[in-house]
């Protein structure tokens, strides 16, 4: 692990305690914050534009009996070092790749939410044999939607338009758009960690990262048939970020893709709806080993 300076700890769970291990990663441009918790092995969890590696609380302690859990903050997002002019998500698949060399892992599962995804899907079309599996939360990465749009392209349009008035109105409402209405009225405590755990990236101009990564939503289902390992998308049927609808076609485009959906859940099902959640994405890694 060299460049990588640790603290090294153990946290304790109710199966007993594990290693737990802090630390940053040293890149050309910054420093890349990390903690790994758990023995076995690896899932990585890639957070998304509202995240950081506190976003996962409520995963790592479930899965850490099992697995080497390692969450991280992408470059320019808290703890990890700011960068001048913000991130270029064209970055995000080195970094993951520099990260999975350095812990040297050689058996990865990856869980992205959202923005995660464009770490997780151009790391996999690099078909690294550490790869075992992924799962895409609420995100397609930089494969294009409207590749899974049935309809060629219709239901999205219209998605879209409807999407952002909806957005307008939840940002007058005081409500956090990907953590969603239900989560702020059902789980106020919840919707108030999802917003501080953002506001830690309040200095970040999270709006020309959303167009950086929306410029390159360009992947086709050809590329698509090239990600070879098992891949689950998980979505949420109230999500107003990511239109849910074209999961299952995407998954058709993959060699060993699937998709399924929780109910009741907004764009962050893993923050809103953690045991739905953790049960539907462990039992598909216990499947594909």
């Amino acid at each position: 692990m060299t460049g990588i300076a640790t603290a090294r700890t153990v946290f304790a769970h109710a199966a007993g305690k594990v290693p737990h291990e802090r630390g940053f990663l040293h890149r050309p441009d910054g420093r890349i914050y990390y903690e790994v918790t758990g023995a076995g092995p690896a899932i990585i969890f890639a957070h998304g534009l509202g995240g950081n590696h506190l976003s996962w609380w409520q995963q790592v302690p479930r899965f850490c009996a099992q697995y080497t859990c390692v969450t991280f903050a992408h470059r320019g997002f808290a703890p990890s070092d700011a960068i001048a002019g913000g991130p270029q998500p064209s970055d995000f698949a080195d970094d993951l790749a520099a990260l999975v060399a350095h812990l040297e892992l050689s058996d990865v599962r990856i869980v992205a939410q959202s923005m995660g995804g464009w770490s997780a899907v151009e790391y996999a079309l690099r078909q690294p044999p550490a790869l075992k599996a992924i799962v895409l939360a609420a995100t397609s990465g930089t494969l294009d939607p409207r590749q899974g749009d049935t309809s060629g392209g219709d239901l999205l349009d219209a998605w879209n338009r409807q999407v952002t008035a909806q957005h307008a109105a939840l940002r007058q409402q005081g409500v956090h758009v990907a953590a969603g209405a239900r989560m702020a009225r059902e789980q106020p405590a919840q919707h108030f960690l999802y917003g501080a755990i953002d506001a830690m990236n309040a200095t970040l101009d999270k709006e020309a990262v959303r167009q950086r990564i929306g410029a390159q939503r360009t992947r086709s289902r050809s590329d698509a048939a090239r990600i070879a390992v098992p891949t689950l998308f998980v979505t949420g049927a109230e999500d107003v970020v990511f239109p849910s609808f074209v999961a299952p076609g995407l998954a058709n485009a993959l060699p060993k893709g699937r998709a399924t959906q929780i109910d009741e859940a907004g764009h962050s099902a893993y923050f809103e709806r953690p045991g739905q959640f953790n049960r539907i994405v462990g039992a598909f890694l216990a499947e594909v080993g």
